[in-house]
């Protein structure tokens, strides 16, 4: 790569990252404010999500900018970077985890929200872009902590898929149930990814 391409990739990049902390700002507010007014954890866990996004993307920006002001970015500082991604996936997990069971248990059951459908059948569409667009920057400056953003907002995608499908279920067949287990859809995802990212890290400090 020319020292012409690497901070065009830079500039990019840093683009990608403040439309990303831009949407999911704005989705953040609005899922959380339809779950609440729905009564949905699976919509108020997909809102939360969205700041789960805006803290990646800020790590991401940070990331970037340094590199853009000519800082070094050393191995250790794109393994901070990871572990702070990691740490917000399993935070969400955790979160949507407990309070998905907890609404199985007692049965409760969310009210239908057709703003939350609108929601997430636009992130759909959004985010599968997004991602693809942060992987090709990742690979163009092989930043792992650039791939894992890109991971999270593919992760994101996914949640707007498990998503739509409990919303679309409630409101259609009354599957009150389809909400919670949304939300543990969202939960086995966010795990996942957030205990995947910690093992790479782990794996990269043993043979550093």
């Amino acid at each position: 790569m020319t020292t012409v391409e690497r901070p065009v990739l830079v500039g990019r990049g840093r683009a990608l990252a403040w439309a990303t902390i831009g949407w999911n700002a704005v989705e953040g507010v609005v899922g959380i404010a339809a779950g609440v007014a729905a009564a949905s954890v699976a919509l108020v866990g997909f809102g939360v999500d969205s700041y789960v996004e805006v803290l990646a993307g800020g790590v991401v920006v940070w990331r970037l900018s340094r590199e853009r002001h000519g800082a070094a970015v050393s191995a250790a500082a794109e393994r901070r970077a990871v572990r702070i991604i990691a740490a917000t996936f399993l935070l969400l997990a955790a979160g949507v985890g407990v309070e998905s069971l907890r609404r199985l248990l007692l049965g409760e059951r969310p009210s239908e929200s057709v703003l939350g459908i609108v929601l997430a059948a636009v992130s759909l569409v959004v985010m599968p872009l997004l991602a693809r667009a942060k992987r090709r920057v990742a690979a163009g400056l092989d930043s792992r902590a650039l791939a894992a953003d890109a991971t999270e907002t593919d992760l994101c995608a996914y949640l707007s898929a498990i998503l739509l499908a409990g919303l679309v279920l409630n409101a259609t067949l009354g599957w009150w149930w389809a909400d919670p287990v949304a939300g543990l859809g969202i939960v086995w995802f966010a795990g996942r990814e957030g205990v995947e990212l910690l093992s790479a890290d782990h794996v990269d400090d043993c043979c550093a």
